[in-house]
């Protein structure tokens, strides 16, 4: 399981890059390349790291449900992802 520092740092870039979207857009589409440098850089949403949602894994992730397939796998054996289930052929 990750350190609930990483877990939080992300949620915060997730929050700064939805905040300053609109301005980061408009910054571009005007070419303002210095006031694009003066917002702050954990705004780029380039910066953004996909991770389990509960157990903040960075590797393994799935997209689709965003969990770590670790945490997919759990979930789907116990019944827990509604219209998932094992392959049996």
């Amino acid at each position: 399981m990750a350190k609930e520092s990483l877990k939080a740092r992300e949620r915060k870039r997730e929050r700064l890059v939805a905040k300053f979207a609109e301005k980061r857009k408009a910054l571009k589409e005007a070419g303002d390349y210095v006031g694009l440098d003066k917002l702050p850089k954990d705004s780029s949403p380039v910066r953004l790291h996909n991770r389990c949602k509960l157990t903040g894994r960075p590797k393994g992730y799935m997209r689709k449900f965003g969990l770590s397939r670790v945490t997919f796998r759990e979930m789907a054996s116990e019944g827990k992802i509604p219209g998932i289930i094992k392959a049996s052929w």
